[in-house]
């Protein structure tokens, strides 16, 4: 009986997946997983089973309850961010980094227009003053307001220098973003996403741990960063390690989601009498259960900050962001978006403004936003900065 309620729950969620676009397959997944390992625990007990097939059941059960102590703690972090948002009422900065790489091969049209009209859009929208602004641009004739690696790295120092709680920080860079080889195993997929400062080719690209370490790790709590990455492979170029969707629903590699997994095969293979099946969907999952994702959970212990990080990228980690052309100007299509939404409706909550820059591009372009913060979010509550 556990089987067959199991199967047919799986199989009406993946009935739905049938009719539904990728990024709400990807949502349904891990439901169609924790329904699968809810159905299996609630059903556990009624099946009759001896020897050695209790035991890998009793295994089955003992392990699928540690994704369900893994939530208590991420639900305990989340309680305690409630303390940590800014209510962005102190003193206002913003870096605003554009790059066109200038007469070279790999030039852009629209990163330095990113830049002004991003600048106008913090002025009169939310006080920001042009003397609180530093502005790197690939066609300044001073060389220090030029987006070098080395100008980058001091304009990060000079951000976040001095940031007390409620003090209200932005960041924008639009420009070339790309992947390169992970060399410190805090990486799912085997690479660091990075930013490319105009002179990339001599001085190199700045990695996202880089960026991390001198942007996130020193705010103190209670201070707002609120950063906008118009570029290729964005996701998690600020390597903050929650990352939220279209639902508001966090996305992670998730224990609970290979847990119904593991389960969902486990059953399988014991319905057929494949005893040897159940073994290794069994251990397979144990395995994973006991370990972990160790990527993430190294990126999660390390990256997690008590300050108020919010980040919102061009595409996701796997995705390129595309030049736009609006009224006849050039300019990078996630800035634009991201000015549209709130222009047209100010008081959206983080996952209403997400869904509104989706709504936007998903006309033209094939990018998907994404959001990620420096701790747990409440994502219904009005975006703020």
């Amino acid at each position: 009986m556990a089987v067959a309620i199991t199967v047919a729950t799986a199989a009406a969620v993946e009935e739905d997946m049938d009719m539904a676009t990728a990024e709400e397959e990807e949502d349904m997944a891990e439901t169609t997983a924790a329904a699968a390992t809810t159905a299996l625990l609630l059903n556990l007990n009624t099946l009759s089973i001896t020897g050695a097939t209790a035991g890998l059941l009793l295994l089955i059960k003992a392990t699928a309850l540690l994704p369900r102590i893994r939530d208590t703690a991420i639900n305990k972090e989340a309680t305690e961010a409630l303390l940590r948002y800014s209510n962005c009422t102190g003193k206002r900065k913003a870096l605003l980094i554009g790059v066109n790489y200038l007469g070279t091969k790999n030039e852009l049209k629209g990163c330095i227009n990113d830049v002004h009209n991003v600048s106008s859009f913090l002025s009169e929208r939310y006080g920001y003053k042009r003397e609180d602004m530093v502005i790197l641009t690939d066609d300044q004739q001073n060389p220090v307001s030029h987006p070098t690696r080395a100008n980058i790295l001091r304009a990060f120092g000079w951000l976040v220098n001095g940031a007390e709680p409620n003090d209200s920080l932005f960041l924008h860079y639009s420009g070339h973003g790309g992947q390169v080889e992970d060399e410190d195993g805090d990486e799912d997929d085997g690479y660091d996403e990075c930013i490319y400062p105009v002179d990339h080719e001599t001085a190199g690209p700045i990695i996202d741990d880089e960026i991390h370490f001198r942007v996130v790790k020193p705010l103190k709590q209670g201070v707002r960063l609120t950063a906008i990455f118009d570029s290729c492979h964005s996701a998690t170029v600020m390597d903050l390690p929650y990352v939220y969707s279209t639902k508001g629903v966090l996305k992670e590699p998730n224990l609970a989601k290979e847990a119904g997994q593991g389960l969902l095969g486990a059953f399988t293979a014991y319905a057929s009498g494949d005893m040897a099946g159940v073994a290794s969907s069994v251990f397979g999952f144990a395995k994973t259960a006991f370990m972990g994702d160790g990527a993430y959970n190294k990126t999660k212990d390390t990256r997690t900050s008590a300050a108020d990080v919010v980040m919102w990228s061009g595409s996701k980690d796997d995705q390129t962001s595309a030049d736009a052309t609006i009224n006849a100007q050039a300019t990078g299509a996630m800035s634009w978006a991201f000015i549209s939404a709130i222009t047209k409706n100010p008081k959206q909550s983080y996952v209403e403004l997400l869904n509104s820059v989706r709504e936007i591009l998903e006309t033209k372009y094939t990018q998907k936003p994404q959001l990620s913060c420096s701790h747990p979010l409440d994502t219904d509550l009005l975006f703020v900065m």
